[in-house]
């Protein structure tokens, strides 16, 4: 199958409709346009190229109704916090990244604010994917954004709202005499007796004598960081219609500042303007269109310097010198001291020049002074359309739909930069004055903004689907679905801007087919297939068949289950098997993941080889072998039992859905390691790309739901969560015959290795009798690790697994939702959370090497003193063994995280009935408010980056 003959596919079904229906257009002119009532919102669900009832979903799949949940939730991020009604969902989807698509396009979830959605489904199983082809065999999150509704008046909805992010905490550094003084002991501990602070230097930084002379920089302080940065925005909505147009529109402007206020970043900010817009058309009985635009400017200031990444390294200390020179301090009767001021173009308050030394011309506090500012413009344009012919005049029950996208992001840059002079003062011997000034760098002058990064990505997208659907003698529903999906991602930039151009697109091709039959919505049975073309693979071996078979049972619904088990509202119980291909993993080699199927030879960078001549003179240069060629290279595969269960249970009190999962992925790529003999490689490598490797991922996730009314107060509580396991069931390594505990194979897909650490060292005598440990010098209060395999060295054989790093998802994870309504007040609060997995504590916060500040936790270090209290190593500028993931530094990530409690008051419509006000909702919000563990300030604090904050909002909905 080649693509074109997908091509030729859809557009033969767009234009073999539209002749057929044109043909029918004029025997159903006479008929009345009829309106079929639409059903609950709730009681329907989008799944992959269609939408069914609720009821009939056969598990692997969940939905959120969002634009119920904006009334006492609101938010920005499409996505937001959707872990906490998903049971599965923990930014992927069972443990893996899925594709994200908006009203059937593939798009960015960022593109979508929280306002514009109607409804999110989640689908989790390989079953609920297989018509979307190989780009999704991960799973899809389905985006549905909003659409206007008959009815002749028009409906007006503004949302405006106002908050403050307040940070949560900034790491606690120690001032710079005590920096100094205990980087002298780490000195001392090293055996160094040069390059130490000297003990005047530090009581003058301790008393500040001379903050110019002897600085400590406090980065948090108020001279540099604002307590609150703000955010504002406000969303407008349009949405009417009669019953042959219906219309929407949300046009949607945000800003915010930064909590950064100094230099040019105190003028850092961000502003989003964005609008929606989409019609939905009768255009004749028997045919609708659709058609949707979107435009998105986003525009990004900030000034130059990295102020938050500067914020925990010692340049201050260790080159002695501070950003700012006071002019008041030059010698008044020095006339080139005066001169130098009289020509700067960077006196800063009208009483400071640059500082920096040679080995540091510029810092973060001069950039942000006088190297200037980066504006990013990020422009967004999507653009659908899509129609409906009703074909029931040929075949009741017959849908003929096709649609095409097509949308265009491009990113610019405009840069301004100067480059400028810094100096480095002389002080007097009183220290009172600055009688010389060694200048680094030159000052520049400039009026012209640059060209900084442009980037334009381009994805199009083209779909035609017959559908039918109909129900015989009232118990029969069949259903089935024959149509192709192409879309191509295309990423395009200048060489010196993230990489350059990227040759080969994302491309996703692929024919699907589903054919359903349900007896009574009790007995069920599925059959869906996709029929995948992929370009990365040899010709002859680029098709596959993706089959997906389910079956169901509403066991509730037979006479023997009802009649006995009266609590039971409903119970279905069904199972899938599905084999699904994808080409997302065919990655690797010098192309990009294409033509790795193709051998190679180079005469370039590693492939270039030189040959002696048999006469033993020179010779010269020859091509060598950058890989064999497999042409049975093929696709990998998603091989996934699954078993669900859903339903409800006294009167609807509770409602449940449950899966269980266990999916291999069979065929990951390798280069055969242990397969080919390894004279294969040496000169060159003849090495082919197989299918070989083989992961297991196996979980159960839930998502259960109280709702009840006590007295006034109706509330309803949901819980959401999954538990998670993953294996490597093959490997192409090569195992260490020492340490065979070392291979990867059987072990977790995040598995944890690191060293068992046995206490710190107390003296020499214990060095002495134990391992020798190869990280570096090893003297007393250094880390001891366990000798694993009794080899008497300690080295990386040593490694154990210790445990799960719940990279894509931890093994317990979960979600909670709560609302409490009383009268017009309604109380609402989400949180999330994760348990089983492990970390380790290797920030710099922590790791205290001689290039970064000492945190606080520093005072705890290992002396002879303090040998029976120390809760960290002795101090070190040259030894490594310290610095090795290992159990002395881990810990447990489990975490709660509340991240959202608002509270809603609605005014109700009897208060507006005589004014053109429909409605009106206050709110007050907070986002981000807590979180317990066992390791909350580690959790909550970020090293060499903006602090987590913690955001309160005030909002107001009015409706016209």
């Amino acid at each position: 199958m080649n693509i074109k003959y997908i091509h030729t596919f859809c557009l033969s079904l767009l234009f073999g409709v539209v002749s057929i229906t044109g043909a029918l257009a004029q025997q159903q002119e006479s008929k009345p346009i009829k309106i079929v009532p639409k059903k609950d919102k709730d009681s329907l669900v989008n799944v992959a190229f269609q939408t069914i009832e609720k009821k009939d979903v056969l598990g692997g799949v969940s939905t959120v109704n969002v634009a119920e949940l904006m009334n006492k939730s609101y938010g920005t991020y499409s996505l937001d916090n959707l872990q906490s009604f998903v049971g599965g969902f923990t930014g992927n989807i069972w443990g893996q990244s899925p594709l994200i698509l908006v009203n059937g396009v593939p798009r960015r979830a960022s593109d979508v604010r929280m306002t514009e959605v109607e409804s999110i489904s989640v689908l989790k199983a390989a079953s609920a994917v297989a018509l979307y082809g190989s780009q999704a065999a991960r799973g899809v999150i389905l985006i549905t954004t909003k659409r206007g509704n008959g009815g002749d008046d028009m409906k007006i909805d503004v949302r405006a709202n106002s908050g403050i992010f307040v940070p949560k905490g900034y790491p606690n550094y120690l001032p710079g005499a005590d920096y100094m003084t205990l980087y002298n002991e780490a000195l001392t501990n090293d055996g160094i007796t040069t390059g130490k602070y000297t003990q005047g230097r530090i009581d003058s930084t301790r008393t500040g004598i001379n903050p110019f002379l002897y600085p400590d920089i406090d980065f948090y302080s108020s001279d540099f960081v604002r307590k609150v940065a703000y955010r504002s925005d406000i969303t407008t909505e349009i949405s009417g219609g009669n019953n042959f147009a219906r219309y929407y529109t949300n046009v949607g402007l945000s800003y915010n500042n930064s909590l950064v206020k100094y230099g040019e970043q105190k003028n850092n900010n961000d502003f989003n303007f964005s609008v929606r817009g989409n019609v939905d058309m009768n255009i004749a009985k028997w045919l609708t269109a659709s058609a949707d635009a979107v435009a998105i400017a986003n525009k990004n200031y900030v000034g130059r310097g990295n102020f938050w990444g500067s914020a925990s390294t010692v340049d201050f200390y260790l080159n002695k010198y501070s950003p700012l020179i006071p002019i008041d301090k030059l010698d008044p009767n020095n006339a080139s001291l005066q001169t130098v001021v009289k020509n700067s173009n960077h006196i800063i308050d009208g009483k400071y020049l640059l500082g920096g030394v040679s080995t540091n011309p510029t810092n973060a506090f001069s950039d942000m002074l006088a190297a200037g500012y980066i504006r990013t413009k990020n422009s967004t344009f999507l653009y659908n359309l899509n129609l409906k012919a009703d074909l029931g005049s040929i075949l009741e029950g017959l849908v003929f739909k096709t649609g095409a996208s097509m949308d265009y992001t491009s990113v610019y840059s405009e840069g301004y930069s100067l480059g400028y002079a810094t100096y480095q003062p002389k002080w007097s011997a009183g220290n009172d004055m600055i009688v010389g000034l060694t200048k680094f760098n030159e000052d520049k002058n400039s009026t012209t903004e640059f060209v900084g990064r442009s980037t334009y990505t381009q994805t199009t997208s083209a779909m035609a689907q017959f559908a039918y659907n109909r129900t015989f003698a009232n118990d029969h529903n069949v259903s089935a679905n024959l149509l192709g999906w192409w879309y191509k991602s295309q990423f395009s930039s200048d060489i010196d801007n993230d990489g350059g151009s990227v040759y080969q697109p994302t491309l996703n091709t692929n024919l699907g087919f589903q054919a359903a039959y349900n007896f009574r919505s009790k007995y069920y049975l599925d059959f869906t297939a996709g029929l995948v073309h992929s370009v990365k693979l040899a010709p002859g071996h680029r098709n596959s068949l993706s089959p997906a078979v389910t079956v169901g049972w509403r066991i509730s619904n037979e006479s023997f289950f009802k009649n006995n088990v009266s609590f039971v509202d409903d119970l279905k119980l069904s199972g899938s098997y599905s084999s699904i291909v994808q080409d997302m993993d065919l990655t690797g080699g010098t192309r990009a993941g294409y033509y790795l199927y193709q051998g190679f030879y180079s005469n370039t960078g590693t492939l270039s080889g030189w040959l002696n001549w048999r006469d033993g003179s020179a010779g010269g240069p020859t091509s060598l072998s950058g890989q064999a060629s497999n042409y049975d290279l093929t696709f990998v595969k998603r091989n996934e039992f699954r078993v669900s269960l859903d339903g409800s249970i006294l009167k609807n009190l509770i409602s449940f859905d449950m899966n269980y999962f266990s999916q291999v992925t069979d065929g990951l790529l390798s280069r055969g390691v242990t397969i080919y003999p390894s004279y294969f490689q040496g000169s060159g490598d003849f090495r082919p790309w197989i299918n070989f490797n083989k992961d297991k991922r196996t979980g159960f996730d839930f998502s259960v739901n109280l709702n009840n009314k006590l007295g006034e107060v109706s509330y309803s509580l949901g819980v959401a969560g999954m538990y998670y396991d993953s294996k490597a069931l093959r490997r192409d390594e090569t195992i260490d015959t020492t340490a065979p505990y070392l291979a990867r194979q059987g072990r977790a897909l995040d598995a944890n290795y690191a060293y068992i650490a046995e206490g710190l060292f107390q003296n020499q005598a214990e060095i002495d009798a134990h391992a020798r440990q190869t990280f570096g010098t090893v003297k007393p209060g250094d880390i001891k690790y366990k000798d694993i395999n009794n080899d008497g060295i300690i080295d990386y054989r040593d490694a154990q697994d210790l445990g799960k790093a719940g990279w894509s998802a931890s093994p317990f994870n979960y979600g909670v939702n709560l609302t409490l309504k009383y009268k017009k007040f309604t109380l609402f609060a989400l949180g999330s959370g994760s348990a089983g997995a492990i970390g380790f504590k290797n920030s710099s916060y922590y790791w205290l090497r001689s290039n970064t500040r000492y945190s606080d936790l520093a005072w705890g270090r290992w002396t002879e003193a303090t040998a029976s209290t120390a809760t960290m190593p002795r101090l070190t500028t040259n030894s490594s063994n310290n610095f090795q993931n290992s159990t002395y530094w881990m810990y447990k990530t489990s975490r709660f995280d509340l991240n959202r409690v608002q509270l809603s008051y609605d005014f109700g419509k009897e208060l507006f009935k005589n004014s053109f006000v429909a409605g009106l909702n206050v709110y007050v919000q907070g986002d981000n408010l807590l979180v317990i563990s066992g390791e909350r300030k580690l959790m909550e604090t970020n090293i060499n980056a903006a602090p987590q904050t913690r955001f309160f909002n005030l909002g107001a909905k009015a409706s016209f």
